[in-house]
């Protein structure tokens, strides 16, 4: 133990005390002073939580008053102290002196820091904070530490200080040592709550019992009208007939919110004195006993409390000021929760924005994927998906993640989702895509990294070709239920890896499942990455196991419901509370389907200036065979040009193909890496309009670049 002035002076920028005055000033400190000394001395030493402890009626004993910060497992085990132990509370209120103790009690905090509670007769208590600094408090925070126990201390009632605080305001609640755990319970509990349904369910919990209440409402003002938050022992017609009514109505909460000022009715008689207009209200209601108060936060009306009883009873004036105490403790709770529920929802709103918003419908692949926020925190994560439509029927799929929580990692994930879809639209092979990512990340700075996945199917040859950054390889399901795992060899990740990266194939057959996941899916706490896709495994054969596979048989809003159905389960299995989990997490599902041999046709052609006639007689003489003579003339045109344009610019050999999927794709193959580019003819040039009437003829064209040279490549919708 230690009276410490071991760290250097810090200039204290507002006395805990004077913030106190201030609010005490405007009103904004109710009837709960304790309460709110621990929590400004908890913020005054950024602590990690605060106390106060009175000395009670019975000698010897030391009570918690009030707590800020703290879990509720921590206080409980703190109700009551002796005056001669040796911990900082019981020696501050023994010797009367302000001491520091390394002891953490448990908390993690690097100590306790305690200062008497100054009375008459010398301590009635003590302030304690669990600290997080490196030593004892500068002399600057023990004289702010010291002056808003002084506040405190000219704030408690005697004789009898906590228990009689609690007994007196507890008349006919029963036990008065219940009381008091219960008033403290609920401090604790609302300094705890995050979301506003905690808030809600803190009140429920904590006020309704010790009162024998058996209704509440909390309401909350939205856009100059009412809404309810939560409720408890009201029908839903009523509900229904009190929901959004505007801040202009005659209503007992609308007044209160008018006056600031609570409403007690011991009877139905006594409610319509008060409140004329509503007897059919009061009907409907079922109640005989109301606490109507007002939630007053940072100076204005923010909602009202609603706590009422199937039976008429009176209330003491110890009970209505403990009641106007409770709806200002519960008033600063719920400001706090109901700013983190808007940047909550703001934030996942961000994140689903920058995610697709419907996987698309492609010949080769189905997909169904699951995002699934970190739902312990209101910042936005990095971890995204992605299916993209590439050349010839074939698909890019993408998972990534970028390490870390907040906006400048959801845009960072934007950027390179973004770069993805632009560099897969230049059909970049995997690993030169990965090149460049890896220079957009370095670019953000030495402390930024990202894992991404990234594959191509190509559904004629039934081939995945795919790199890896540090990401998990997917799980393969094959048609007859055998699981493969790809080898455990992957890049680094994206920011710390430098080119060349590798790439790998896999033969996928017809019907295969391919299954992605990021880390917060099979990583947590008390289970590591490997276990993680140990289980996802097993998820996943058990699911397809219970229930028919997805197959191309399928009608494709019945194989999208499958794959939907089998993302549940794996979800549900591995993320148990998905509410508590700490990261985000994405589940990808993609099925895959070759090309029938029937929709492809390859030719060879010459490679001198017969090569054109040539693909001419091919086009015809296939798109009768398929059914599409319709077609012949344009895609006569197109081939034409483009086996023209190798002729005439590229070398052999010469090849095309025509695909028939949802649109007919012509290729034309040469080993000449030059891109060919569309002119802007002048209007006495004889030449240089090939690919402009290509552009013209299909939907889309395009070049991608193999290993033996290029591919030109146009699509054409078909007829209907």
């Amino acid at each position: 133990m230690a009276t410490a002035n071991a760290r250097p002076a810090r200039a204290v920028v507002t006395s805990g005390a004077a913030r106190l005055r201030l609010l005490e000033a405007d009103g904004s400190t109710g009837s709960a002073p304790l309460a709110l000394a621990a929590q400004q001395a908890m913020a005054g030493l950024g602590g990690l939580g605060g106390l106060v402890h009175l000395c009670g009626a019975v000698h010897g004993e030391m009570r918690l008053a009030a707590a800020g910060g703290l879990r509720e497992g921590f206080t409980k085990a703190w109700p009551a102290l002796k005056d001669d132990e040796d911990v900082p509370p019981a020696r501050a209120a023994r010797s009367g002196s302000a001491v520091w103790s390394p002891d953490s009690m448990g908390t993690g905090a690097s100590g306790t820091a305690s200062v008497p509670l100054p009375g008459p007769d010398g301590p009635i208590g003590a302030l304690s904070v669990l600290t997080t600094g490196s030593g004892a408090p500068d002399p600057g925070e023990w004289s702010s530490l010291a002056a808003v126990a002084a506040w405190a201390a000219g704030r408690v009632p005697r004789p009898g200080h906590a228990t009689d605080l609690c007994h007196r305001a507890a008349e006919g609640l029963g036990d008065g040592t219940e009381a008091e755990l219960r008033m403290s319970e609920l401090t604790v509990a609302l300094s705890e709550a995050v979301t506003s349904l905690d808030v809600v369910r803190a009140v429920q919990e904590r006020v309704l019992p010790p009162f024998g209440a058996d209704g509440m409402l909390v309401e909350v003002i939205e856009r100059n009208r009412v809404h309810i938050l939560g409720s408890t022992g009201y029908s839903q017609d009523f509900l229904d007939e009190i929901e959004g009514v505007p801040l202009t109505t005659h209503t007992a909460a609308t007044t209160v919110l008018r006056t600031r000022k609570p409403a007690f009715a011991e009877s139905q008689a006594e409610f319509l004195r008060q409140f004329p207009p509503l007897k059919s209200l009061v009907a409907a209601s079922g109640k005989r006993a109301w606490a109507v108060l007002p939630l007053i936060a940072s100076g204005r009306a923010i909602g009202c409390c609603v706590v009422s009883f199937t039976r008429e009873r009176s209330f003491s004036d110890e009970q209505r000021t403990l009641l106007t105490a409770l709806s200002g403790l519960v008033a600063q709770a719920l400001e706090r929760a109901r700013l983190y529920d808007a940047e909550h929802t703001r934030a996942q709103e961000l994140q689903r924005g920058l995610l697709p918003r419907a996987l698309p419908t492609l010949p080769s692949v189905a997909a169904g994927a699951r995002y699934l926020p970190a739902g312990q925190s209101d910042e936005v994560g990095g971890d995204w998906y992605d299916v993209i439509r590439l050349s010839s029927d074939r698909v890019a799929l993408v998972v990534g993640d970028v390490m870390g929580h907040g906006v400048t990692e959801a845009v960072t994930m934007a950027r390179l989702r973004t770069a993805v879809r632009t560099l897969a639209d230049l059909d970049m092979p995997p690993d030169e895509l990965f090149a460049h990512l890896g220079d957009l990340v370095r670019g953000l700075g030495d402390d930024s990294y990202a894992t991404c996945f990234y594959a191509e199917y190509d559904p004629v040859t039934l081939i995945c070709t795919y790199a890896s950054a540090g990401h998990p390889l997917p799980i393969v399901v094959h048609p007859d239920g055998t699981v493969v795992r790809p080898g455990p060899a992957v890049d680094p990740p994206l920011g710390a890896a430098e080119p060349p990266f590798t790439t790998h194939e896999l033969h996928l057959p017809d019907d295969s499942l391919l299954v992605f996941c990021t880390d917060g899916l099979v990583e947590s706490a008390t289970r590591d990455i490997d276990e993680g896709l140990d289980q996802l495994e097993r998820s996943v054969s058990r699911a397809l196991a219970r229930s028919a596979p997805p197959s191309a048989a399928c009608r494709d809003g019945e194989l999208g419901t499958t794959l939907d159905r089998l993302c549940d389960v794996v979800v549900s299995e591995l993320l148990p509370d998905r509410e508590h989990i700490d990261d985000d997490a994405v589940l990808l599902v993609v099925h895959t389907r070759g090309m029938p041999d029937g929709d492809v046709a390859s030719f060879g052609l010459p490679d001198d200036p017969r090569a054109a006639g040539e693909a001419r007689r091919h086009v015809r003489e296939q798109l009768a065979l398929w059914g599409l003579p319709d077609l012949g003339m344009t895609t006569e045109l197109v081939v034409s040009e483009l086996v023209g344009n190798v002729i005439r610019n590229a070398s052999g050999p010469l090849r095309m193909r025509l695909l028939r999927g949802t649109s007919l794709i012509c290729e034309v193959y040469d080993s000449s890496p030059t891109t060919p580019r569309i002119r802007r003819a002048a209007f006495t040039d004889e030449g240089g309009r090939g690919l402009q009437l290509v552009a013209a003829a299909s939907r889309r064209w395009g070049t991608r670049f193999l290993p033996e040279g290029k591919c030109i490549w146009s699509e054409e919708p078909l007829p209907a």
